[in-house]
């Protein structure tokens, strides 16, 4: 019995101390850009789950006396990714969102659309998602607007996306990206931003895409003018993972961990590698563009990272994420693989105040929309 009462005490610790160790890892993912530390970049995707793992081996020491001495060192790892722990959940409970704008609010939403769902549902036998996701768009009525995975078709056949959005929903303005298209010009796809307001200038920066890396968009902006004050409104979608159907079935297979696993565990990890390392890049060239501008400024997007990756706090900086500032949860946007992802975002710096903020769990594309009311400080009377 003493003997099984000593293994048991020092499986416990190596097991705590493997925790603690890996859980620092993945908070050095915030910090560590992923060309060269791709593999922590890894550790970053469960960070949740080692979050969980120090947080029980903690709360284990502290209601067993034989392991409190060793919820020092969970504590201690706790205290020092605090900073990791904050970017991954919001901690606003008790607020809800309003859909009756308050005074002097610009209301800003983003989503990743993914072509409305027409195609992707029609391929299904589905009739598409398009009109259901452009009335719940309507029934927010945001300011501006940020898009991305937007689809234009420009035959003849074909629903035009964009004079609906300014004859139906009311947006005179706009700015696209036209990333992607036909050869014949039939239709165009990329990032577009949409205002009530005047767009009086604008920019689009192409990210380079070595060796011919696709689902890449671009990063653009638009000088909105708000009365008397004009704002700078970016929009992106970075990076994508590709995944398609055989890399979902990939990851079934590890989940189940069938025989065939290290042949896909070796395409799942290439995809996560490349993916990381082109973001990180992105990144970098985003926080350039956000330091530049000479306005007040804000990005909507989706960044295909999560809150504590070198992506997120590269681009955030010392700009506020409304969904942390007002928010509650972990605030999940991407619907699929983990119910822990969180990858689109709405961030601002210091010269706008977040009045409310919030993710709305929806059924029509693979990405939830997030929308926040805004208050720029300096026209706050």
């Amino acid at each position: 019995m003493a003997l099984l009462r000593n293994f048991t005490r020092r499986l416990f610790i190596i097991l705590n101390i493997l925790a603690v160790i890996l859980f620092l890892l993945a908070c050095a993912n915030s910090f560590l850009h992923p060309g060269k530390w791709w593999l922590i970049s890894l550790l970053g995707l469960i960070f949740p789950l080692l979050l969980l793992l120090v947080l029980a081996f903690f709360i284990s020491g502290l209601f067993i006396s034989h392991y409190r001495y060793w919820s020092l060192l969970s504590l201690t790892a706790l205290l020092i990714g605090w900073t990791n722990i904050r970017s991954f959940v919001a901690l606003h409970p008790g607020k809800a969102f309003t859909v009756a704008k308050p005074p002097s609010a610009l209301r800003v939403m983003t989503w990743n659309v993914r072509s409305f769902d027409e195609y992707i549902t029609r391929k299904k036998g589905a009739s598409g998602h398009r009109i259901k996701m452009l009335d719940f768009i309507d029934s927010l009525h945001p300011d501006v607007l940020c898009l991305q995975e937007f689809f234009e078709s420009y035959h003849p056949g074909d629903t035009a996306n964009i004079p609906y959005f300014e004859q139906q929903l009311h947006f005179p303005y706009h700015f696209f990206s036209r990333d992607y298209g036909r050869y014949d010009g039939k239709w165009a796809a990329g990032v577009i931003i949409f205002s009530r307001y005047p767009i009086v200038d604008s920019m689009i920066i192409h990210y380079s895409k070595p060796g011919g890396v696709p689902a890449t968009e671009s990063l653009i902006a638009a000088d909105v003018q708000l009365g008397d004050d004009t704002i700078r409104v970016f929009t992106t979608h970075l990076q994508s993972v590709l995944f398609r159907s055989k890399d979902f079935h990939d990851i079934e297979i590890i989940k189940n961990v069938d025989d065939s696993i290290l042949t896909a565990s070796r395409s799942i990890a290439k995809k996560l590698r490349d993916a990381f390392r082109h973001r990180g890049d992105q990144a970098e060239e985003v926080r350039v563009r956000l330091d530049r501008s000479p306005f007040p400024a804000l990005i909507c997007g989706d960044f295909n990272d999560v809150p504590n990756s070198y992506t997120y706090f590269t681009i955030r900086g010392p700009w506020t994420d409304a969904f942390l500032q007002k928010g509650f949860g972990i605030g999940r946007t991407y619907v699929h693989i983990s119910p822990t992802l969180r990858i689109d975002y709405i961030l601002t710096d210091p010269q706008f105040e977040v009045l409310q903020c919030r993710k709305f769990s929806l059924p029509w594309s693979d990405h939830n929309p997030v929308i926040a009311d805004l208050r720029l400080l300096s026209t706050d009377k």
